[in-house]
């Protein structure tokens, strides 16, 4: 897959802060001003060297022509009536990629995407009709979150890797990403508060339980069988359901974490009694819960959720067998931000 363009200017919010130590010993400067660099821009949210007002006038000056603090300007911003609010980030290279804020009760949730277009071309979703464009650098995985903090106006308390693009398919730059914002020295967000999530690709899910990072994994699983999930997933037509599940279980052995499972459900196709009753069997007694999404409209696709009644029967079966099942209720549906809905040209539908 396409990397990220690369250029000869460094890119703060893509830095571990020993990498930072080394820019500022590349330009005769102590080890300590990156600490300094990091505190003003993530801690005061300066947009500028010329605000890092402890810094030597010299340092601030070279800073500024060796290393971006942004990369990406705010394209289009729209909310929705429940607060959510969707950005339309435009890249230095052209590119385009869509980021949310998401505001619930005492949190506040930043959806990131983690490449350009998406090639998994799952049956519901709106972010592979474009195909894949190339992989997100962590810097711009970073200022994703930087700017939707801005735009609600409040600190960033939970991150999902949910947003355009298969994260695991860019395993590198997500795990650094999440390593930075993560960070103390950073955005310093714990990493139980902060969930990746994968169509599943069980070697990339083996190699992330190996980071020795503490975040949440969310499989989007949405069928009970091959069958079903190789029409809305073609990516497991080389995996396989059984696969998958092992490497959950693999994760959850390593990390302790349970599995969340993404099931989009979708009317006449993955929904009903039987289906609800073969997810029970093959998930039961798994480390796991189900988070059931009702299908978001996409005017290209047609796909229609259940009526509400029959969520809740879908539902009640998994509760009956004693699985761990939750409804989420759609966000930001009138800004196209839902789930499924993100593409990288913004727009209302």
């Amino acid at each position: 897959m396409d990397e990220a363009p690369k250029t000869k200017r460094l890119h703060l919010p893509g830095l571990y802060l020993r990498e930072l130590e080394d820019a500022c010993a590349s330009l005769g400067q102590p080890a300590y001003r990156a600490k300094q660099m990091a505190d003003w821009f993530y801690g005061k949210g300066v947009r500028g060297f010329d605000e890092m007002r402890n810094l030597p006038a010299e340092l601030r000056s070279r800073a500024a022509e060796k290393i971006d603090l942004y990369r990406a300007a705010v394209e289009q911003k729209h909310a929705a009536p429940d607060g959510t609010i969707k950005l339309l980030l435009s890249l230095h290279d052209g590119a385009r990629i869509e980021t949310m804020a998401i505001p619930e009760a005492e949190r506040l949730t930043c959806c990131v995407s983690s490449q350009v277009g998406c090639a998994m071309a799952c049956a519901f979703c709106a972010s592979g009709r474009s195909g894949f464009e190339r992989n997100l650098a962590p810097g711009e995985i970073v200022e994703q979150v930087l700017h939707a903090g801005q735009a609600a106006g409040s600190r960033i308390t939970h991150i999902v890797v949910m947003g355009v693009g298969e994260p695991l398919a860019n395993l590198r730059a997500v795990v650094k990403a999440v390593r930075i914002i993560n960070a103390d020295w950073a955005l310093g967000i714990a990493a139980r508060r902060i969930t990746v999530s994968s169509v599943g690709f069980p070697e990339a899910i083996e190699r992330l339980s190996a980071e020795g990072l503490q975040i949440n994994l969310a499989i989007s699983l949405h069928a009970p069988n091959d069958r079903i999930r190789n029409e809305i997933v073609p990516a497991n037509r080389k995996v396989g359901i059984d696969r998958l599940l092992h490497a959950g279980r693999h994760y959850f052995a390593k990390t302790g974490r349970e599995i969340t499972f993404e099931y989009v459900l979708i009317a006449g196709l993955n929904d009903g009694e039987a289906a609800a009753e073969e997810l029970a069997r093959r998930l039961k007694d798994y480390p796991c819960t189900v988070n059931v999404i009702p299908c978001n409209p996409v005017h290209e696709f047609g796909m229609q959720p259940p009526t509400e009644r029959g969520v809740q029967e879908f539902i009640g079966v998994l509760h009956r067998r004693k699985i761990k099942a939750t409804v989420r209720r759609p966000r930001g549906v009138e800004i196209a931000a839902a789930c499924g809905q993100l593409r990288a040209a913004s727009s209302k539908r």
